[in-house]
């Protein structure tokens, strides 16, 4: 074993670049935990890609020119592997699947992966989109749309050519963008239009909850087989008032309702003894609610409980 000044250096400098490496780390987690996030569209999953892109990038025993790049193609890469693992969970999945709701109010921002969030990074309405595409898709959208990432650097990451990369890109950008509005309200508009949509649910009065819904309406219920909820998408405004309606009916008088944010917008909660049951994401376009994504499945409510 080496000693003396020579053996302090090497010591010095590796007790250096460790310093580095966690800061540069710090510096890029949001981002490390968006890719991972919207890719697999669990807050469990992120977390354990967060975890295992730091340990690499710990690993590595040489100075990393570009952090930024090493760690997104190492979170896109673990991300894709997560989603592989659960492919057989998801096709058994009973119901609708949704996203993870992700809490980003007041109490989650002392945490620098969610406070570094934008409702245009990780919105309910752009997660339920991108679950149509397959994970490749995912990744270089995200990669490249979110994120700036050149080309060729994504071609690194997915391990693909840069020309089959653009391909990507365009098909998922295509579908996504098709799909979601051109602008993304901003938090005291989406909320406005979210005491809208209350008001009108609650008073259990048809019309007005079909005033404040668009002709295109969807309305998606994930319940995981655990409880109640729709097992099929509901489409069109007279269905899924009808829906609402119904729910309020049966639950109004013993939940009780309560704004917090989700994904970087205003949201409904419903508690009932004091738990969260149900929660209430929605998307708009015009003012009018376009998609009513009600989250019921309790594993995906746990990060919003007391």
């Amino acid at each position: 074993m080496a000693e003396g000044p020579e053996a302090e250096s090497t010591a010095g400098a590796a007790g250096g670049m460790g310093l580095t490496r966690e800061a540069d780390f710090l510096a890029h987690r949001g981002m490390v935990f968006t890719i991972a996030y919207d890719i697999t569209g669990t807050v469990a999953d992120a977390e354990d890609v967060v975890q295992e892109t730091y340990l690499r990038f710990s690993a590595v025993g040489h100075p990393v020119d570009n952090p930024r790049a090493y760690l997104a193609r190492t979170a896109a890469r673990q991300a894709l592997n997560s989603v592989r693992a659960s492919a057989r969970r998801r096709e058994e999945y009973v119901g609708d699947w949704l996203p993870e709701p992700l809490p980003t109010g007041a109490r989650e921002q002392a945490d620098p992966q969610v406070a570094a969030l934008t409702a245009a990074e990780v919105s309910t309405a752009m997660l339920v989109l991108m679950q149509s595409l397959n994970g490749p898709e995912r990744a270089a959208f995200v990669l490249r749309e979110v994120f700036g990432f050149e080309y060729r650097e994504i071609a690194a990451a997915l391990g693909a050519g840069e020309a089959a990369v653009r391909q990507l890109v365009h098909r998922a950008g295509e579908r996504v963008r098709s799909g979601l509005p051109r602008t993304v309200p901003d938090e005291a508009e989406h909320r406005t239009a979210v005491e809208r949509f209350l008001q009108a649910a609650m008073t259990g009065q048809v019309q007005d909850l079909l005033d404040v819904l668009a002709p295109e309406v969807v309305l998606v219920s994930d319940g995981g087989g655990k409880v109640s909820a729709a097992r099929r998408t509901v489409y069109g405004p007279e269905r899924v008032a009808a829906l609402l309606l119904g729910l309020a009916a049966k639950y109004g008088e013993g939940a009780v309702p309560e704004f917090i944010e989700l994904n970087g917008l205003p949201a409904v909660a419903f508690r009932e003894d004091g738990l969260v049951t149900t929660v209430f994401q929605l998307s708009f376009r015009d003012g009018l609610v376009t998609g009513v994504f009600a989250m019921r499945n309790p594993e995906k409510l746990v990060r919003l409980q007391p």
